[in-house]
Parts: structure tokens; sequence; C-alpha cells
């Protein structure tokens, strides 16, 4: 997910073990759609306890910064030639939902890769999706997002 800010924006307070932003729950199911807890999923790379080993699993722990508005998170694992100085959220956009459509390579013995996704939201309570073709870089060892194609 590509999107760019003009200006920088602070985090907001949020429960304890949660990323900055919206609040989430570690208990709480992650809002990347896999069947774990938070705090077992995505949560651990927001914290910075682990690396996200896969695209698919970067491109799901991006998903989520935007969900709980993790902007250090989203900043972090931004290739440093793309990324942009600030990410700004939207406060009447809200992501409900992820769905990976496809990936091409980015394992462990890849250095590119590709994530082909549907992201739903609502944007001042109006449904939409974002259909987007992410492809990840290995920066220094780690996944990183590089650029997008939108498609629809």
């Amino acid at each position: 997910m590509s999107r760019r800010a003009s200006r920088p924006t602070g985090p907001t307070a949020a429960s304890a073990g949660a990323a900055p932003g919206r609040a989430t729950a570690p208990g709480a199911p992650c809002p990347c759609g896999l069947p774990a807890r938070y705090a077992d999923c995505c949560g651990r790379y927001h914290a910075g306890a682990a690396a996200a080993p896969t695209c698919e699993a970067l491109m799901r722990s991006r998903y989520t910064a935007f969900v709980v508005q993790d902007a250090a998170h989203l900043l972090r694992t931004w290739h440093p030639d793309t990324r942009p100085p600030a990410v700004d959220f939207d406060p009447a956009m809200h992501w409900t939902g992820l769905e990976i459509l496809g990936t091409t390579e980015g394992s462990a013995f890849h250095t590119t890769g590709t994530v082909t996704f549907r992201a739903r939201y609502t944007d001042d309570g109006r449904p939409d999706a974002l259909h987007e073709k992410s492809r990840f870089v290995r920066h220094e060892g780690a996944w990183v997002y590089a650029s997008a194609v939108f498609i629809d």
C-alpha cells in the first residue's frame, strides 16, 4: 500500500502493547485476516520483535499498520528510494479487510517479490477497495516495500 503523505502526523494513544494510532489489543484478532492474535501476528513486526520473513507477511503487516495507524512501521518498511517523509492518515478512512490475490517469489530464497491484493475500506462511511500489485525487495537483509501498480 503506497499512501504517501505531505505532512507529518503524530501517533495517538493506544492500548498497552499495541501499535501507535488506533488501539488494537494484543489479544485481539489480527486485522490482516490470518487466524492469529495481533500480538502473535503483525504486532510482533510492528514492535520490531521480528522481521517479516516473506513479502506476503510484510504486506499483511503494512496493511495492519494502516489499520492501527503505525506510521513508524510503514516508514521503516518502505525502501529509502521511494519512502515519503511522513505518512498521513485520513481520519475518515477505515480499513475493513484484506484479501491476498496472489504472490510471486518473495520467500527467504528470493531478493524480490510481488503481492497482489485487495484492501477494503470505508471512506466517510462509503465502502470502496484498493486493488494493487505491490513490489518488494530486500534492503540490508530485510524485505521492504518498493513500489506499486494500481489495478482497476
